[in-house]
């Protein structure tokens, strides 16, 4: 088997390129900043950014993905559970609409996004000026934002290739337990020291970070980055559940019930797609699918591979297989 150089590579791109090798299969760094590679067996080529932007899907399979309007749209029209939203094409348009979401649990987000870029979170709305800087947080990210039902629940990620469910997450926002001696800051400086963290999706989990976003939340819970934690007592930093924002990873693949990895398999197929990361609120994984008890959140193109392989807690899902096997680089 070839060596190739993956320094600096996605982790993503380096389990894709170590089974690649492991089948025979060339491979060449194309762009290395870009995390884009060919993959050549006999007459077979395929071209590879990212891991899972591929030949098997199409470029307007990838735009359906990347506008939450046209995929709820979508969705719907497939019967499947979506969050209610209300969607405003201006900073003042959404802040008159204040009184109709407060009191009200919910999302705000740009009408593009990914990797929960831009995604505020209220429990409920309470306050007309966090409201406001939510609003034009969005706005920095997209000439559209959506004001979305916060459905109640876990947040559960489902990796989708070809006509199957591969794996399935539980992603657990960005949080430190305590030991009754260090404070918020001390400690995520601790649990960032950990070989598993960093920077730039070239390890399996990113570093915790505390910004703006961390110290409002942690206001929310009148707490600071001074608090200490009493022993076994966990804080959270954030509300979404973000890998990418310093959230931990936990493997529900064998649990999770058929009937919502089915649901994930369709709500791909409705767009196009052939991989898609899937994510789904459910109430409790232990009941059938129904109205009140799941909500496809988002679909998301581009999915990461290595979450599925390198869980928090859990087992390595080898998610990248099914990848070249969908390619036929077998």
């Amino acid at each position: 088997m070839h060596r190739i150089d993956v320094e600096g590579l996605e982790l993503s791109t380096q389990i894709l390129i170590e089974e690649a090798l492991r089948r025979n299969v060339e491979v060449e760094v194309l762009d290395r900043s870009d995390n884009f590679i060919r993959l050549t067996k006999g007459s077979k080529v395929e071209y590879i950014k990212q891991a899972t932007k591929t030949s098997a899907d199409t470029y307007i399979s990838s735009l359906i993905m990347e506008n939450k309007i046209v995929t709820k749209m979508v969705l719907k029209e497939q019967d499947i559970q979506v969050p209610a939203d209300s969607t405003f094409l201006s900073i003042e348009a959404a802040n008159e609409k204040y009184n109709q979401f407060v009191g009200q649990n919910i999302v705000i987000k740009p009408k593009s996004t990914n990797f929960g870029k831009g995604i505020v979170i209220f429990k409920p709305l309470d306050s007309k000026d966090e409201y406001r800087r939510a609003i034009a947080h969005a706005f920095n990210y997209d000439s559209s934002v959506m004001v979305e039902q916060f459905l109640s629940g876990k947040e559960y990620r489902f990796l989708v290739v070809g006509n199957e469910t591969v794996a399935v997450l539980h992603r657990v926002p960005a949080n430190v337990s305590g030991d009754g001696i260090h404070t918020i800051a001390q400690l995520v400086e601790e649990k960032n020291k950990s070989p598993l963290r960093g920077i730039g999706y070239v390890t399996p989990l990113e570093k915790i970070k505390l910004g703006e976003i961390e110290k409002g939340f942690l206001q929310g819970q009148d707490k600071d980055f001074s608090y200490i934690p009493e022993l076994g007592e966990v804080v959270y930093l954030r509300e979404n559940s973000n890998i990418s924002t310093g959230g931990d990873s936990l493997d529900y693949t064998d649990e999770m019930l058929n009937a919502y990895k089915d649901i994930a398999v369709k709500a791909t197929k409705a767009v196009g797609a052939q991989i898609c990361g899937a994510d789904i609120m459910i109430q409790d994984i232990r009941d059938e699918p129904n109205p009140s008890n799941y909500g496809v959140i988002e679909l998301n193109f581009n999915p990461a591979l290595h979450i599925h392989n390198f869980p928090y807690k859990g087992h390595n899902r080898h998610v990248e297989q099914k990848v070249l096997d969908l390619l036929g680089l077998t």
